[in-house]
């Protein structure tokens, strides 16, 4: 490659890289806030912790791989392709839903339909959301989804273990693969940025608005007001 033909590619680069400085900036402080709202585990009772853990399983276990197939779908990059597709083959060649089932067994936390309702009407408007199958906006949310799982699993290895478990393979697991998983989305994100004529707006970040309200539900058990 010529100093000529580098040299646009690099400014591309550059300008996108420009771009998604500020979109993890914002995901990183979506993400701290919540951490900052979450109960400490002392001041709340056996029921209490195996509830949050049960509504979490509730919302992951049977969407999480949806919500990133619909990232694979609505993408346009051939980079973002490859990156999903791989993040979509590790979820089901490990069966990380079976992960998280033995995980919400062992800590006694098997969701009911008490936790599915508590989620519902915030699970539903992500889901609605999803549908929309908008490339961009759907790898922030999961970017965002992804940044928040990694640092969460420490918290919920706790609950689980005040509840006798001592299954840890779903914490363990999540707790460093998605530490890449979020970079890695994060460079899907820059090569559909790439394609883009119109520099990130506030509407981008609609799904991690959605998102943050179903974990606060997961996290406190009640709608955000």
């Amino acid at each position: 490659m010529t100093i000529e033909a580098r040299q646009p590619y690099a400014a591309t680069m550059t300008s996108t890289l420009s771009r998604t400085a500020p979109i993890q900036e914002h995901i990183d402080g979506a993400i701290q806030e919540l951490f900052a709202s979450l109960p400490n585990p002392d001041r709340l009772s056996a029921e209490e912790q195996c509830a949050i853990i049960a509504r979490y399983t509730a919302v992951l276990e049977g969407n999480f791989i949806y919500w990133m197939t619909a990232a694979y779908l609505s993408v346009a990059s051939t980079e973002a392709h490859a990156i999903i597709r791989s993040n979509l083959l590790e979820e089901v060649r490990d069966n990380h839903p079976g992960m998280l089932r033995r995980f919400a067994v062992a800590a006694r936390s098997i969701p009911t339909d008490r936790d599915a309702l508590a989620v519902s009407r915030h699970l539903h408007g992500v889901r609605e959301f999803v549908g929309h199958l908008s490339g961009a906006r759907i790898v922030i949310m999961m970017a965002f989804f992804e940044g928040f799982i990694q640092r969460f699993m420490p918290y919920l290895e706790d609950l689980a273990k005040r509840q006798g478990s001592s299954e840890t393979q779903y914490t363990d697991v999540h707790g460093v693969c998605d530490i890449a998983h979020t970079q890695e989305l994060f460079h899907a994100l820059e090569a559909e940025l790439a394609l883009m004529d119109t520099p990130p707006t506030a509407a981008l970040f609609e799904g991690v608005g959605l998102l943050r309200a179903l974990l606060l539900t997961i996290v406190h058990g009640v709608e955000e007001r």
